[in-house]
């Protein structure tokens, strides 16, 4: 059984490192093969996070588990404390962060049980926090390719290793919801050439390239929106119903990409805001420095 605690930021750092991080989405509240676990309550400078973080071993590599909607799925994407879940994985020393999504399918020839590889996303969110920065602090990350491609490389190899039928790139678009779109918005996204169709990734990837942080998503496809002539809507049981076969895939793969992570990371999302950064240090006020203390650190 793992054990329940809670810690403050400086002792998550430095007790409880992880390399990776993965977030789990809808369907997928735990991740199995983790051994040597415990769970672990850690508070950030913009809150809690989504849930505890389950820290283990997985095919020998250190790795932190986050339910991204919360364990029993109590969270809507619009309530999820994004700034809080990244700043937490940057707390416990991770570099790289897998997203795992249900999403809905904008083309015929992306099926439900399939596996997509998120290399472009479209932001129509509304309401959402998307920045660290702020508050006397202006910097400008470079987003043009917003996911990191050596993750991305990985978990497209993993999922073709694990006999899944991946698609290694495919452009997310990211709605605000909760509601599933219209059909006219559905024909719209489908004329646009979108490819899939979700309420979450997009505000973590912006979050994750600001923290220096590897990020990449494996989007389940789990049904054809309401475009599709064969299904005249989306409801929540359909989707979680076709998560639930797909558990396994999403498990097995998240197995495999672990276990083949290069040790170095050859990308620059490790370096991103070395020329982001706009503003003089000198005149960042104290306590926007000590918020951002784990992004900062090697720029003060």
């Amino acid at each position: 059984m793992p054990k329940s605690g809670s810690t403050n930021p400086k002792r998550a750092a430095r007790k409880s490192q992880a390399g990776i991080g993965i977030i789990g989405g809808s369907g997928l509240y735990s991740m199995a093969g983790l051994t040597d676990t415990r769970e672990i309550a850690i508070k950030t400078p913009f809150g809690d996070p989504s849930d505890k973080f389950v820290l283990g071993t997985l095919e020998g590599e250190r790795v932190a588990f986050l339910a991204r909607h919360a364990r029993g799925h109590r969270i809507l994407p619009t309530e999820i404390n994004f700034r809080a879940n990244i700043y937490a994985f940057k707390l416990l020393g991770v570099e790289r962060v897998i997203s795992v999504s249900a999403v809905g399918s904008l083309k015929e020839s992306l099926c439900p049980g399939e596996f997509l590889v998120v290399d472009q996303f479209v932001d129509r969110t509304k309401h959402r926090v998307s920045t660290f920065f702020g508050a006397g602090l202006v910097a400008h990350v470079t987003f043009d390719k917003p996911t990191c491609p050596q993750l991305s490389a990985v978990l497209a190899d993993s999922g073709v290793h694990c006999s899944v039928k991946v698609h290694r790139k495919g452009t997310y678009v990211c709605i605000e919801g909760p509601q599933f779109s219209t059909l006219a918005e559905a024909s719209m996204h489908r004329q646009l050439n979108f490819d899939v169709i979700g309420m979450t990734n997009v505000t973590e990837a912006k979050l994750a390239r600001e923290a220096e942080l590897c990020y990449s998503s494996i989007a389940m496809i789990t049904d054809f929106d309401c475009w599709h002539p064969g299904h005249e809507s989306v409801t929540g049981a359909q989707i979680m119903a076709t998560l639930a076969q797909n558990a396994e895939n999403a498990q097995r793969v998240l197995r495999q990409a672990v276990k083949e992570m290069p040790s170095d990371r050859s990308c620059k999302c490790g370096s991103a805001l070395r020329s982001a950064i706009i503003t003089d240090l000198k005149l960042v006020p104290a306590p926007t420095k000590k918020r951002l203390a784990a992004i900062l650190a090697k720029y003060l």
